[in-house]
């Protein structure tokens, strides 16, 4: 599993599960994967559908930046979020609490 698998394959599917999640977030996140299979994705969610794209566009109210491995380990429940977070893995910017946990519903 990569971060791109989880971006532009099990994100979607959460979120035609649990449309509410996209309405609670209205955001577009810009994801910004380091390492071996990283790169730069996209997620709308201020759009009813094609939630996420490559790329960085349009203007963030949030950019995560993570480590492709460290990404993975957080989807799959290996390393837990606000650990990477405190130990520096997983940076929010800017720092949004109230975004960063309704994220967190939809990375889970």
């Amino acid at each position: 599993m990569t971060a791109k698998d989880i971006l532009e394959t099990e994100i979607p599917g959460v979120l035609k599960q649990k449309p509410e999640l996209a309405k609670d977030i209205n955001s577009v996140i810009h994801f910004d994967i380091t390492g071996d299979n990283g790169g730069k994705w996209t997620l709308d969610l201020t759009k009813s559908a094609d939630w996420v794209s490559t790329g960085a566009t349009g203007t963030p109210k949030m950019t995560i930046t993570c480590t492709n491995d460290d990404f993975v380990k957080i989807r799959q429940k290996q390393l837990n979020p606000q650990m990477a977070a405190m130990q520096g893995k997983l940076k929010f910017k800017p720092m949004d609490m109230g975004l960063a946990m309704k994220l967190a519903k939809l990375l889970a």
